[in-house]
């Protein structure tokens, strides 16, 4: 049995669309940032994206972890032109592809974007190589990779898998077994 446990970096406070947007997390609550680290496995290896929220996340827990390079397929969706933009100006602009994009998530695609089935593809691969590292994997990364490698793993329809919260500094764990994917938890906070 080998676990995902997925970590969301901390919160960015942005209002807008926040894809590949270089944001620094805030990680002032630290408090909550040790239950999580105390939490996670300790013979886990740690890996993040490589956008400074989640790199930042994965250095406060890290502890004595074994680290792997940032890999920058574990990035959030690339939102292209809709980019730090906030949802009632992307309706405004583009009423029938943003309802699309989000009420039936796959191929919609922001213009100078990605799509759902983008994204998904991109996390598949980035997964599918972690998974030749032995052991544990502690993932830090984005609620887009997160809910597209959830709804991926488990057969979850997209739309289902996009209403599920996942909050800053919150552990969506996975077991994969000899029956495939097995989602243990969702934005749990220890």
């Amino acid at each position: 049995m080998r676990r995902l446990i997925w970590v969301r970096h901390g919160p960015t406070h942005a209002r807008g669309m926040v894809g590949w947007t270089d944001l620094p997390a805030d990680l002032s609550d630290t408090a909550r940032i040790t239950r999580l680290s105390d939490w996670l496995p300790d013979a886990a290896r740690i890996v993040s994206s490589d956008l400074t929220r989640a790199v930042t996340t994965a250095d406060v827990l890290q502890g004595d972890r074994a680290r792997l390079p940032h890999d920058p397929a574990l990035r959030e969706m690339h939102f292209g032109d809709w980019e730090m933009r906030r949802a009632g100006e992307v309706m405004e602009s583009h009423p029938h592809l943003s309802r699309a994009f989000w009420t039936d998530p796959g191929s919609a695609c922001p213009p100078g974007g990605e799509s759902w089935q983008d994204l998904t593809a991109r996390v598949a691969r980035a997964v599918d190589a972690l998974l030749e590292t032995p052991g544990d994997l502690v993932i830090v990364a984005h609620m887009g990779a997160i809910l597209c490698h959830v709804a991926h793993a488990t057969g979850l329809p997209p739309r289902e898998a996009i209403g599920h919260k996942v909050d800053p500094l919150s552990a969506t764990e996975l077991r994969l077994t000899g029956n495939g994917w097995e989602l243990v938890r969702i934005n749990h906070v220890p």
